[in-house]
């Protein structure tokens, strides 16, 4: 009798793990288990997130996170390995990119949004931004109360253009708010004098590729908080919970710490108090 209570009882735990690990037809952890490989979307020219390194390696803060994030879902489903597959992609592509399937998530350094959310899906977050504002030291500009009569540029449709247009609003800031392609001709504008200042998230502003960084400085306004996150497929459930719990699993154990000193301590970055409580909000209990 009690062999086969112990036989039921082990064929009844059998049953509520299978049960447990059942991944829903239309989700994509169904093809990245088929396929032993998932799909990332990440951009070349988002440093220290997301950026090609020296042997054209994808490189970055969010891509360690990421890297770890798949392991835990490799681990998660079982697998003996699961492949990376880096899907390029520009600030234009990265969303749509995912919401069409040719990639399954997105790392980077993209903000969540409401409007966003119309088109993708997002983890917990992975870091905390804010928008700034590169100027030449030889303009005088010293705050962006100043910037009154310059002229900004800023990436068309990124929410540093629309922190941008609200701080003028609020502050009655009467400045050329310019829309540009990419970092590169936001850069080129600034160094030719066409534009006073770019904006972007102060972390990309450091990164930037100038010709004399000396002769550059950011301001000291703080003009939005830009929450990043990794942007996943709009209602894809499982995939989500399978993201946000490697998340948690890096966030508890600490190895985000790890992440960050390695690409923040060469710039004196600390981890902010907010930021601390980010991560301790998304270390979620299993």
């Amino acid at each position: 009798m009690l062999r086969i209570f112990a036989s039921l009882l082990a064929f009844f735990l059998a049953a509520a793990a299978s049960a447990q690990t059942q991944i829903p037809p239309d989700s994509r952890l169904k093809t990245i288990a088929a396929a032993k490989t998932i799909k990332i979307a990440a951009r070349p020219d988002a440093a220290p997130f997301s950026f090609l390194g020296p042997a054209k390696e994808q490189v970055g803060y969010s891509i360690d996170v990421c890297r770890l994030v798949v392991g835990s879902i490799q681990q998660q489903l079982g697998l003996d390995q699961l492949k990376i597959e880096w899907v390029p992609v520009t600030v234009d592509s990265r969303f749509s990119t995912v919401a069409s399937g040719k990639a399954d998530m997105e790392c980077g350094s993209s903000t969540v949004t409401l409007g966003r959310m119309k088109e993708v899906d997002f983890s917990s977050f992975i870091f905390l931004e804010t928008t700034g504002v590169v100027v030449s030291r030889a303009s005088n500009i010293r705050g962006f109360a100043d910037m009154t009569g310059k002229k900004i540029a800023a990436i068309s449709g990124t929410t540093n253009q629309t922190a941008i247009a609200a701080q003028m609003k609020l502050h009655k800031v009467e400045a050329a708010l310019v829309a540009v392609k990419d970092a590169g001709e936001g850069v080129a504008m600034l160094e030719s004098g066409k534009a006073d200042g770019y904006a972007s998230d102060k972390l990309l502003l450091i990164g930037l590729h100038l010709k004399d960084p000396a002769q550059f400085t950011m301001l000291p306004d703080e003009l939005s908080v830009e929450p990043y996150a990794i942007a996943l497929p709009r209602g894809d459930w499982a995939l989500r919970l399978a993201v946000n719990t490697g998340l948690a699993q890096i966030y508890r154990h600490g190895e985000i710490v790890g992440v960050f000193k390695k690409w923040f301590d060469q710039i004196g970055l600390q981890m902010s108090p907010a930021l601390r409580i980010t991560y301790g909000l998304g270390a979620l209990a299993d």
